[in-house]
């Protein structure tokens, strides 16, 4: 006998329906959504200072922290901020979890394919880092040791490329992880950004880290989903504007110690704009 829905089953069935697309709609995050709750959900990482983490009073801080408040105040609302992983910025941003990441996320071609970029507001450099003990002076050198990497992140992309095949890569959670399997043996040696060597050595300085080899200068966005033009015009008006007015210079001072560089017009195969 064929299942007959009665008219309460088949009401149901609508009003989920009708959920589903609502929930879609508010997923998608437009400025107008974003405007009217007063809230703009940014996403961030959680445990890779001076980039973005979580202090000891439970705040977020970090330079993508600043930057986040700083965008938040120029839409007119609040900033609330989602800590990820490496691996999960990009899902968060695609599923709607975040309107927008200020979250470390490197310009590569690849990832032009999921997210589009904003302007670049901060550069990273990618090495090798190890204990100054440790003889590393060419990428072949990488296969006898075991290193790590943050999954899914350029540092993972640099050392899979650069070392030799039957290289041991071991891929953690994310930059907190990483570092601290260098720091308890787990691994010899980590792909690493910028601000690796300063951390490893606040937690063993006897050892001095330090970088072995250098990968690529990199060069970080804001990303937001791919086609949505408003949200990109406004987050590159956004550092335009951080650019001209020295916002962007004391963020530098204060968290990289150092002068905002000369940013590239363009990168191979990452659009600041939406084509």
């Amino acid at each position: 006998m064929l299942f007959s829905p009665n008219r309460r089953q088949l009401g149901v069935a609508l009003l989920a329906l009708v959920a589903i697309a609502v929930a879609g709609k508010s997923q998608a995050g437009t400025l107008e959504d974003v405007k009217k709750k007063g809230v703009v959900v940014i996403g961030i990482q959680g445990d890779n200072p001076p980039w973005g983490y979580v202090d000891s009073s439970g705040k977020q801080d970090g330079i993508d922290a600043d930057l986040g408040r700083a965008f938040a105040e120029y839409l007119g609302v609040k900033a609330e901020f989602v800590p990820l992983a490496v691996a999960n910025r990009i899902p968060a941003l695609t599923t709607g979890r975040v309107d927008i990441l200020f979250a470390t996320m490197a310009m590569l071609p690849e990832r032009a394919k999921a997210v589009q970029y904003s302007k670049p507001y901060v550069a990273n450099e990618i090495t090798l880092v190890a204990a100054q003990a440790t003889p590393i002076n060419s990428n072949a050198d990488m296969g006898k040791y075991v290193i790590g990497v943050p999954r899914s992140s350029t540092q993972d992309t640099q050392v899979t490329n650069s070392a030799p095949a039957g290289t041991e890569i071991r891929r953690f959670d994310d930059d907190a992880a990483t570092i601290q399997a260098l720091l308890s043996g787990q691994v010899q040696a980590v792909g690493a950004n910028s601000f690796y060597p300063q951390r490893l050595n606040a937690a063993k300085p006897e050892l001095g880290f330090e970088p072995k080899l250098h990968f690529t200068a990199l060069y970080n966005g804001a990303c937001t989903r791919l086609g949505d033009k408003e949200w990109n015009e406004t987050a590159n008006k956004f550092i335009d504007q951080i650019k001209s007015n020295g916002k962007l210079a004391s963020f530098y001072a204060k968290w990289m110690k150092a002068p905002v560089p000369i940013f590239p017009d363009s990168v191979p195969g990452v659009p600041f704009t939406v084509q």
